[in-house]
């Protein structure tokens, strides 16, 4: 029996096929494609609202792309009146998020379009910073509640403006917001 076992452990190693060769390709695994992770979203404020008043055919709030101009506003509005004054307003405008746009009728001053209000200057009808609460603005083009607080702190801890280019001294109002803002306030 031992000579069977012996013959049979020779044919094994000595008489029987070597395996096929096996390339280094083949022993290694192919990756794995996995997919790409989904693209977080970034909060950019891709559209904004406008409140859109006067002589148009559908007053309201309106939301417009972000780069709108006041012509787009106005065209949202369904158009002007036929009694509006529509040369009183720059129409290449692009307006700012939380802003409103008054169109006058003919023959409408545009002061009286303006409430006279404590911040307000009746003769003028521009707003004055110096005197104006947060509500009145708020009224201004790209003044919300959190810019109109830092103007009043800024002018309370630092005393009345004395020229409108300090509002670029007030945080979250740059020359971008200041160019908006330079023709509707005051300082007196």
């Amino acid at each position: 029996m031992p000579f069977a076992v012996i013959l049979a452990l020779l044919y094994f190693f000595l008489l029987r096929e070597p395996p096929e060769a096996t390339s280094l390709d083949e022993l290694t695994t192919p990756p794995i494609e996995q997919e790409p992770p989904p693209e977080t979203e970034t909060a950019v404020n891709t559209s904004v609202m406008i409140d859109v008043k006067g002589a148009v055919k559908n007053a309201g709030l309106y939301e417009l792309p972000s780069g709108s101009r006041i012509n787009d506003a106005i065209q949202a509005a369904g158009g002007f009146l036929p009694e509006a004054d529509s040369r009183s307003i720059n129409l290449a405008v692009i307006v700012l998020d939380e802003s409103a746009v008054y169109v006058p009728t003919q023959g409408e001053e545009i002061l009286a379009s303006v409430t006279a209000t404590a911040g307000g200057s009746a003769e003028s009808g521009l707003i004055n910073v110096n005197s104006a609460d947060e509500e009145e603005l708020t009224e201004l083009p790209g003044i919300g509640p959190a810019k109109a607080a830092a103007i009043v702190a800024h002018r309370t801890e630092n005393g009345p403006f004395e020229a409108i280019e300090q509002l670029m001294d007030v945080t979250g109002i740059g020359e971008k917001s200041f160019e908006q803002l330079k023709e509707l306030v005051s300082i007196k």
